[in-house]
């Protein structure tokens, strides 16, 4: 026997009543409270840790000038090298994000769009675009390089590309070991040309890290990727981004690609100091030759601080921040450069080259910083670029004074 209407809508009347006068945390589960903090940067985090988010940003002017410079190959010009937003964070305590638009040089880019699955300090999974796991000043974060650009070594490494990558740090010795679409040399993509990939490695080994003294500091790497290429081919440029190299028009990417570049690394106390190498192996087609051209680099950087703050691979902290009313100005570190980078011979004589190109580069620098605060600093610097004649011009050598005056906010997760 059923019961009554009247009996059923006093039921659900009930069942209404109780439901409604149960407390909030039985009806759902309670949201962790937030925490918001300065992180060098906005930093929203629940009190768990499980899920955080980050915002930051990086602005940097510059100003390039060219001293004695006849034929005016460099741009005097003031240029906003970089105007990035940093977004990233935490989410469900194992998964971890980037995304970092840039609308510096006048142009809308996303360099950094990756997401991270952290399964532990030693293995963790990235998909998404990020930097090439090759050259070591390449994978340096603009703001805390020590002259306003990288060397002439960075033409023969790729900068960011897209893929999956395999991380992770073993104590001493750290690696990343990646597939991605490949790209011209210095240059970033977002989309693959082709339907071959590029594998990438690299090896990074500290064995002192452990130990107190002056070995701590120290470290060796090597980057290496491969892969089949065709399709456009790269400028290689000057620091003050004045093209010295360009191939044919007819010419192309037709076969096998290679780079490795081994690199060591030293800081201790006010002193730091880096040294790289790159050798570049790529099939070369044009209108009546097929080569494999093979190019070379290496530079050697060293800095040292004069106020007497460590240093290391993300700058120096000033002890005493800029306040003129306190008489504290801050941290000075000076650096010095030299880089080289050489082109096969085989791209002149067999016409790969513009008539306008360059067969090597030398570039000797030297820039002074100072270290405002935690999140300012000010860089001077000069260079000059030597050219070995290529096939009918003499190119006069480059000097270049550049400055850059930085805001960096860069949350760490």
């Amino acid at each position: 026997m059923y019961p009554s209407w009247r009996a059923r809508q006093s039921v659900v009347a009930l069942v209404f009543l109780c439901l409604y006068r149960l407390p909030v945390h039985a009806q759902s589960a309670e949201a962790p409270p937030v925490t918001v903090k300065w992180n060098n940067g906005l930093d929203i985090s629940t009190a768990d840790g499980a899920n955080e988010f980050q915002a930051g940003a990086v602005i940097q002017l510059d100003g390039r000038f060219g001293l004695d410079d006849p034929d005016h190959d460099v741009s005097d010009t003031f240029v906003m090298r970089r105007v990035r937003a940093i977004f990233q964070g935490r989410v469900s305590k194992y998964i971890t994000f980037r995304l970092m638009p840039d609308f510096g040089n006048g142009q809308a880019i996303v360099p950094d769009a990756y997401v991270d699955v952290r399964f532990s300090r030693a293995f963790r999974i990235r998909f998404g675009k990020d930097k090439t796991p090759v050259g070591l000043e390449q994978l340096y974060s603009g703001p805390y390089l020590l002259f306003p650009e990288r060397s002439l070594l960075s033409n023969l490494v790729p900068n960011r590309d897209l893929g999956v990558q395999a991380q992770g740090d073993l104590g001493a010795v750290s690696y990343i070991v990646g597939v991605f679409n490949g790209v011209p040399d210095a240059l970033s993509g977002d989309l693959d040309t082709d339907t071959r990939k590029d594998l990438a490695a690299r090896v990074t080994v500290r064995a002192f890290t452990r130990t107190a003294g002056a070995l701590q500091g120290l470290g060796v790497a090597a980057g290496a990727t491969h892969g089949h290429e065709s399709g456009a081919l790269p400028s290689y440029h000057t620091t003050t981004q004045s093209v010295f190299f360009a191939y044919a028009p007819a010419t192309s990417a037709d076969g096998s690609r290679t780079r490795v570049s081994p690199s060591i690394f030293y800081y201790y106390k006010s002193f730091g100091g880096f040294a790289e190498y790159a050798h570049n192996t790529q099939a070369v087609r044009g209108a009546a030759a097929h080569v494999d051209l093979t190019h070379t680099a290496w530079d050697f950087t060293g800095s040292y601080v004069l106020t007497g703050e460590a240093t290391s691979e993300r700058g120096v902290m000033p002890q005493k921040p800029f306040d003129p009313a306190q008489h504290h100005w801050g941290a000075v570190q000076i650096a010095v450069r030299y880089s080289r980078l050489d082109l096969d011979p085989s791209a002149f004589s067999a016409g790969l080259a513009t008539s306008t190109s360059s067969q090597a580069a030398r570039a000797m620098g030297i820039a002074a910083t100072l270290y405002a605060g935690a999140f300012t600093k000010y860089v001077l610097s000069f260079e000059r670029t030597v050219f070995d004649d290529g096939l009918q011009s003499h190119r006069a050598p480059e000097n270049a004074l550049v400055f850059r005056l930085q805001l960096s906010l860069q949350p760490s997760l």
